[in-house]
């Protein structure tokens, strides 16, 4: 490498091809330029012959100077010119580069992969070989190994195939690999870390010292991984743990909670104060979506550890009926069975049967609706249930009146004045309000609600701990105790409206409701069954089909330690019965890699200042290139009676410095969008069609072909005229200015940086609609959100961090239905498959959904060559399809435009009818 103060030049030895330079100069000038082609004068043959201009002898000199440039620049080029160029790695070995790629590398492996390209093309400059370590074991189990030493090609190779793994990182494997390995010369190694700490960080730097000169790269305190522990219940709260590694700074934390098919349940933010390292999170959410959550995760982090899957133990609550009374097959509302089904359907699994049945079930509640005395037999195996976690709830009535045990939180009052443990009032009592420390504080108790009967608790001084709901006149309704990690209820009414009306209110279904929230789901029988893999998590945290090297996990071995590469975290089991295996079970707390030795250099994987001005080069060098074509093309006068005068030799050469200045804008990274004022006013004058620009190119051109096309049709069958479409990038452009983006999704689509996050949530939450285009019908793929293909995998990722709303298919009474045309399903280049809408559309937006998510590729379909032809075909309707999904692009972008106005009109009879009336 050449260096020239803040200018090096990677291939120096090309610079000798300057001295051609003065031999150029001299064969251009020794060449006359072609000879200029002239009209013949057929008419006027002998008149006016004076030549006033001839065709010089020589190329002008201000030509010669430009062409002299544009080889001088192709020369620099191609000599890869840096500027502010990073100093040459230390050393006279080979080049050791450690790679962290345990999950702990997930959160910014793209920096990771940049960093290690630059010191691969460093060892290339230097002509130095490398031996690549990875830190975590692979797929196939094997532990870590440094690689053999490899040219810098090879060693590219290596790098690009790394991908961070769903599992820790075994420094200890690689500390006793590294005591073997022999260098020739001093080596110099990089060690890209995670950042974090462990038993054998300090023993693996001070080797990897001993062979030379050591640097480690490991990102900035606020960028460190963190660790979201599986989480907490709290009556129907979850509450999640986030743990993190540095404590020095106040960072923000915000915990996301999804269901199966993708949707967005609940997002809670925190923020850690400093010398906290443990942040908890509490979501509430109603019972009926808490069991609905699969998956929590950090908002904005892509890691393993990052993310915690939620099985049964979380969601499934299944409940057993026990009653004493054998009415309710003929006569089904004078059982207590029939009111307690009713209310707990819809958010339990009823499970009916015998005390003993039961118990050899897998149960989250017991009810015994007027269950006495149990035998020793079934008491045996409920007080070893409860003991266990289980709640058991008991229900009031004759038989427990008379015959009571104690499996009950209070001691039952006996005596003639209760009536045998029953006491009757002639004036029904009211319920009191809620104590603060009952689950069920807080909730509206309905006047109407009566009781007529109950049994009493004998006066204690626990008792009033152990009430959870009395009546207006003091005594108890509802009783409860723990026994060890269990609970026992009892409600000292019955469950039918015998003794009272709370189960003819909305009352006795919020109250089991919250009952039930208390419980712990379950997960089947651990000892008896295999748990085969059904999805397990990558490297960044997504859920992917389980790959060949995953191995069932036996029922016995299920334990956070078996956590590893041949069994990964994910979800085990079957689909009905899914255990869910989770990085962060095992691993529950992490420190920062601090307390190094002496002498070991540290950076970070921030970008470094080298820039490379091989493309600027080669840009000005185009821009001179079609100034000379210009110049070659008026000389000959291919361009009419174009002349070269004085002024306008001045003005080719402002031309050509305006062409040079453009192309070194061009080549200036981030030059291409200078013009923003430009785009601006093009934008706001006229109504556009908007597609996200996804770099991949084939893709860009059909969505761009696609909503030409349908711009053609909103303009000949609507009164909506558009200008076509127009490319934007949410990086740099203004999003404000559309209110429809189309997003066709390409897998190789890069990451979106925080500050296009920002401005696409402005963009939503201000009117704007998004219409993702997945793509992935043409795989057969079921579901936009829910399938397999690689654009809806490409989709969850890229809309982390963007406030997405709940999601649902559309209805059949939808305004996209009857925007414009009547339609009941929205073909593209593909049919099948749903359109999901926001759930809930509010008065917000217009009432217009900010989201759209779709996989019928619908550009593909409305795309035209430049005679408007299509471009390509649809399957497998052909063209009656295609004019169905043109029918669905109108309908959206008079949805987009005029929000809920048809949902408005179906209501125009019912007024006109009131009116008359």
């Amino acid at each position: 490498m050449l260096g020239l103060g803040p200018i090096a030049f990677a291939v120096p030895w090309i610079l000798g091809a300057l001295i051609v330079l003065p031999v150029l100069w001299w064969l251009l000038r020794l060449t006359p330029p072609s000879p200029r082609i002239v009209q013949f004068p057929a008419i006027r043959l002998l008149r006016d012959l004076v030549a006033r201009e001839e065709t010089p002898a020589r190329t002008p000199l201000w030509l010669l100077i430009m062409r002299i440039i544009l080889a001088a620049l192709v020369i620099l080029a191609l000599a890869q010119p840096l500027l502010n160029p990073r100093a040459g790695l230390p050393g006279s070995g080979p080049i050791v580069m450690v790679v962290d790629n345990g999950w702990g590398a997930g959160r910014d492996w793209p920096a990771r992969q940049r960093t290690m390209a630059d010191l691969v093309d460093q060892a290339e400059r230097g002509n130095r070989d490398l031996i690549v370590v990875a830190t975590a074991p692979d797929a196939a189990g094997e532990k870590p190994r440094p690689s053999n030493l490899m040219r810098p090609a090879d060693a590219r190779r290596i790098t690009q195939s790394l991908a961070p793994m769903p599992w820790p990182t075994d420094r200890a494997a690689v500390l006793e690999a590294l005591r073997g390995l022999q260098v020739q010369g001093s080596a110099h190694t990089v060690w890209l870390s995670d950042g974090l700490s462990d038993a054998a960080a300090q023993p693996l730097a001070a080797r990897l010292q001993q062979m030379g000169g050591v640097e480690i790269l490991m990102d900035g305190a606020d960028r460190l991984p963190n660790l979201l522990l599986p989480p907490a219940t709290e009556g129907t709260d979850l509450v999640a743990t986030v743990k993190r590694a540095d404590t020095t700074l106040p960072t923000p934390v915000t915990v996301r909670a999804m269901a199966d098919d993708g949707r967005l349940l609940a997002r809670q933010g925190a923020a850690f104060t400093p010398g906290a390292d443990t942040q908890e999170i509490r979501l509430a959410l109603p019972v009926e979506l808490r069991n609905e959550v699969v998956r929590m995760s950090i908002e904005g982090e892509q890691t393993a550890g990052a993310t915690v899957l939620l099985d049964e133990r979380w969601r499934r609550r299944p409940v057993g009926l026990v009653s004493g009374r054998p009415e309710g097959e003929n006569q089904p509302l004078l059982s207590d069975l029939y009111y307690l089904e009713r209310a707990l359907s819809p958010f339990s699994e009823i499970r009916r049967g015998t005390v003993l049945d039961l118990m050899s079930r897998d149960l989250s509640v017991l009810i015994l609706a007027d269950i006495g005395a149990l035998t020793d037999t079934e008491a045996t195996a409920v007080e070893t249930w409860v003991e266990r976690g289980g709640v058991l709830v008991r229900f009031a009535g004759p038989r427990l009146a008379q015959h009571t045990d104690h499996l009950v939180p209070v001691r039952l009052r006996l005596g003639d004045r209760t009536l045998g443990g029953a006491l009757s009032w002639s004036e029904p009592a009211k319920l009191a309000a809620f104590p603060p420390s009952s689950p069920f504080a807080g909730m509206h108790i309905p006047p109407d609600v009566l009781v007529d009967r109950q049994v009493l608790a004998e006066p204690s001084i626990d008792l009033p701990d152990k009430t959870w709901a009395r009546l207006a006149d003091g005594t108890p309704l509802v009783t409860a105790e723990n026994r060890e990690e269990g609970k026992i209820v009892l409600v000292h009414t019955t469950a039918n409206p015998d003794w009272s009306n709370l189960a003819l209110s909305g009352l006795f279904v919020d109250m089991l409701r919250r009952i039930t929230a208390l419980s712990e789901g379950v997960s089947g029988d651990m000892q008896a069954t295999t748990f085969a893999p059904i999805e397990v998590l990558d490297g960044r945290g997504q859920l992917v089909p389980p790959p060949a090297t995953v191995f069932p996990i036996p029922g016995n071995a299920f334990r956070p330690d078996a956590l590893g590469p041949r069994h990964p975290p994910g979800f085990y089991g079957t689909e009905e019965a899914r255990r869910a295996l989770n990085l962060t079970s095992l691993v529950t707390r992490i420190e920062p890699l601090r307390r190094l030795p002496a002498g070991v250099a540290q950076g970070t994987y921030a970008a470094r200042g080298e820039v490379d001005l091989k493309p600027w080069l080669l840009g000005m060098a185009m821009a001179l290139a079609i100034a000379d074509l210009f110049v070659a093309m008026v000389l000959r006068g291919l361009l009419g009676n174009f002349r070269f005068g004085r002024g306008r030799r001045r003005a080719a050469v402002t031309a050509a410095a305006v062409l040079l200045a453009a192309g070194t804008v061009a080549a200036w990274p981030g030059g291409a969008r200078a013009a923003g004022d430009d785009f601006a006013l093009k934008a706001s004058g006229e109504t556009y069609l908007a597609y996200v620009v996804t770099g991949d190119r084939t893709l860009d051109d059909t969505t761009k072909a696609g909503l030409e096309g349908l711009s053609e049709v909103l303009n000949r069958r609507t009164a909506v005229e558009t200008a076509g479409a127009m490319a934007v990038d949410p990086e740099q452009d203004e999003l404000a200015f559309f209110p429809l983006l189309y997003w066709a999704i390409s897998p190789s689509q890069p990451d979106l940086s925080d500050a296009a996050r920002v401005k696409l949530n402005m963009f939503l939450r201000n009117g704007g609609t998004i219409l993702f285009d997945t793509r992935d019908r043409q795989f057969g793929a079921g579901s936009a959100l829910t399938g397999g293909g690689p654009g809806s995998q490409r989709l969850r990722q890229l809309v982390d961090g963007l406030d997405v709303p709940a999601l649902a298919p559309v209805p059949p009474e939808h305004v996209l239905t009857k925007a414009f045309y009547l339609l009941q399903d929205f073909p593209g280049r593909y049919s099948g498959g749903d359109v999901w809408v926001e759930a809930q559309e509010g008065r917000h937006n217009d009432g217009v959904s900010s989201v759209i998510i779709g996989a019928a590729d619908w550009a593909g379909a409305w795309a035209v060559d430049e005679s408007g032809r299509p471009r390509n075909a649809v399957v497998p309707g052909g063209e009656r399809q295609r004019e169905m999904a043109y029918r669905f692009g109108v309908n959206l972008v008079m949805y987009a435009l005029t929000g809920n106005y048809k949902a408005d009109q179906v209501h125009v009879p019912a007024i006109l009818e009131r009116l008359g009336q």
